[in-house]
């Protein structure tokens, strides 16, 4: 992972170690967090991995270990990953209708965020919508599922007629950070400015114009259009 990592996009590594089982007092699965580990790239980079001991190096980092793994005896995770949130909706169809109204400028917000996240659930993502208020900044949530180069993706839909400048990328990024999430996509209908792509650059976030959402709607056989109205 940390030598994938061209961008130089990641700064902290954590780590937590579960394993599948059966609690003999209940009979139920379990899955208990039984080792959770922190740590900088930079410390990383740092440790020769073939001549250290295991323990001894997760005793000298910022870390979480059972005390019995053997009785599972979970710990609480230094950073938890959970796909629950009391933010998310049912996602609508939105994809399937599209085909009486092509136009995307001629769906609502609301409608266009759903049509957004059908995009990425078509594609392989695991996609959770947000309810439209005290949201967080955050339309639409995905997760994706691949081990080392998945993870949470945040995601913002923007039905707009005009240029998007730079600070709706800033607050994407911001959002980014306080979701604690690997990767931001940013979809509009329109273009973005260059102040827009520089700060992006180098940045875990991808920008999504009106013409690439076209080109992805029809990848999943979405038949779509975008028409800005004239000013009035």
């Amino acid at each position: 992972m940390v030598e994938s990592d061209q961008a130089d996009a990641i700064s902290i590594i954590d780590f937590n170690g579960y394993v599948n089982s059966i609690d003999e007092k209940t009979g139920k699965n379990v899955s208990p967090v039984l080792l959770s580990i922190s740590v900088s790239k930079d410390f990383f980079n740092e440790l020769v991995l073939d001549k250290i001991d295991p323990i001894k190096a997760v005793k000298n980092i910022s870390s979480s270990f059972s005390p019995s793994p053997s009785e599972l005896l979970p710990v609480k995770p230094i950073r938890e990953f959970s796909m629950v949130d009391k933010r998310y909706v049912p996602e609508q169809d939105v994809a399937s209708s599209m085909d009486s109204r092509p136009n995307l400028m001629e769906l609502n917000p609301f409608e266009f965020e759903n049509l957004v996240s059908n995009l990425f659930s078509k594609m392989g993502l695991e996609t959770k919508q947000t309810r439209s208020s005290k949201d967080g900044g955050v339309d639409a949530i995905a997760f994706d599922l691949r081990p080392i180069l998945g993870g949470k993706v945040v995601i913002q839909a923007k039905r707009y007629k005009n240029t998007v400048g730079v600070s709706a990328v800033r607050d994407l990024y911001g959002t980014m950070i306080n979701e604690g999430a690997a990767k931001g996509i940013l979809v509009a209908t329109s273009g973005y400015g260059p102040d827009a792509y520089e700060f992006s650059n180098s940045k875990p976030i991808e920008l999504i114009d009106g013409n690439g959402l076209l080109y992805l709607l029809d990848q999943v056989g979405i038949k779509a259009k975008i028409i800005i109205p004239d000013e009035a």
